[in-house]
């Protein structure tokens, strides 16, 4: 523990936020490399990992957060929820309106354009599934306490897996229970659509209603992560912990993967047990590099990122709206500001992948130049 702050753990959120910002920021989405690009159905790349991660040290930090309530279910909890789930619905709406008014400047017309954004807003998303994620996942946990949690989430991707054996919904096809409740509930033209391989676009959203249920067990996991780091003795015993927790629901996700596929874009059980495990084992890591081994040094990079994670991803998302605002023409080629940094500049340099890995490396060494002064004056902007 670090000023009352758990510095492994805020190292860990950092290096998730770092890899969002990266594999969401591209200099051109054509040029990739395979590591950095999300499975396309079944298995699982390191990209695929990003946001799992997260979620994982959500959990872990809800369960150090709730500690102090004695993980009572009070009107005073209750309320935080609900707040943390509406500032976050806020913020992802907020930036959805924001990215269309900074499209809507080059539109024809400005308030057409404009009208056309609550009929086709996107209603889920990244930041939708976590705060639906956050509010369920602390509900359930000050419901049934922190020990309790490994039951919880096993009932839950239990359930949740025999839903889709039942219905079939492993497939990508319009057929699948999961795109049948997108469909149902959010509409059409408010959700996500996949194209699978026959080059059908499919009304299935990546992070859609049903799929977000095993979410809810993937924080509990964390909260679960988070019981064993506080009842520890030592931080050898910590590690310990973290290690065997994750040794095991790993080789668990494995062998689940064999009747239930490693998928991300459907959440599935196998996909929440490998990804939980990786986190657990590599937080376990964390804790033996940086406080029983001393290297702290080379962290203070990504402690900047942990300290205000979701305010610096957010930045990073409206920086990048903002570049995509700024067109201009050079020789008669039509540039975006970001394009240009790529095409450019980053592209003449590095050719077409790594110039397109620079461009999103350069977004996290900007964003890290703002993190910084913050993490160093312990400003902590919550959202």
């Amino acid at each position: 523990m670090a000023n009352n702050r758990l510095l492994a753990l805020d190292v860990l959120r950092g290096i998730t936020i770092a890899g969002m910002i990266t594999v969401n920021n591209p200099g051109s989405w054509a040029h990739i490399y395979a590591p950095l690009e999300h499975a396309e159905w079944n298995g699982c790349t390191p990209t695929d990992l990003v946001f799992p991660f997260f979620m994982f040290v959500m959990g872990v930090a809800m369960c150090i957060s709730y500690r102090k309530y004695d993980y009572r279910l009070t009107a005073q909890t209750l309320g935080k929820l609900c707040y943390r789930l509406v500032m976050i619905l806020l913020v992802a709406y907020s930036l959805s309106l924001i990215s269309r008014l900074l499209r809507g400047i080059y539109a024809d017309d400005f308030w057409a354009y404009m009208k056309g954004w609550l009929p086709n807003m996107r209603i889920m998303g990244v930041f939708p599934r976590l705060a639906w994620t956050s509010f369920f996942g602390g509900l359930l946990l000050l419901t049934f306490k922190p020990k309790n949690a490994p039951w919880v989430a096993a009932v839950l991707l239990a359930v949740y897996s025999v839903i889709i054996a039942v219905t079939n919904s492993f497939e990508l096809t319009a057929d699948s229970l999961l795109a049948k409740i997108d469909l149902a509930v959010l509409g059409d033209d408010h959700i996500y659509h996949l194209t699978n391989a026959a080059g059908e676009a499919i009304p299935l959203d990546p992070e859609g209603i049903l799929s977000t249920i095993p979410c809810f067990a993937h924080v509990l996991i964390g909260a679960y992560a988070g019981y064993l780091i506080m009842t520890a003795n030592s931080l050898w015993d910590k590690v310990n912990r973290l290690f065997i927790l994750g040794s095991i629901i790993l080789m668990s996700g494995f062998l689940l993967d064999y009747a239930f596929p490693i998928n991300k874009k459907i959440w599935s059980a196998s996909y929440a047990l490998v990804t939980c495990g990786l986190a657990s084992q590599l937080l376990a890591l964390l804790i033996w590099i940086i406080d029983i081994r001393g290297h702290k040094r080379w962290s203070v990079f990504f402690e900047s990122f942990g300290a205000n994670p979701l305010f610096i991803y957010c930045l990073s998302a409206l920086f990048v709206y903002v570049c995509g605002a700024i067109r201009f023409s050079v020789n008669d080629v039509n540039y975006n500001l970001w394009s240009f940094w790529y095409k450019g500049c980053m592209q003449p340099l590095f050719g077409d992948n790594l110039g397109s890995l620079v461009c999103a490396l350069s977004l996290v060494l900007l964003m890290w130049v703002i993190a910084h002064p913050l993490y160093r004056k312990k400003i902590y902007i919550k959202i």
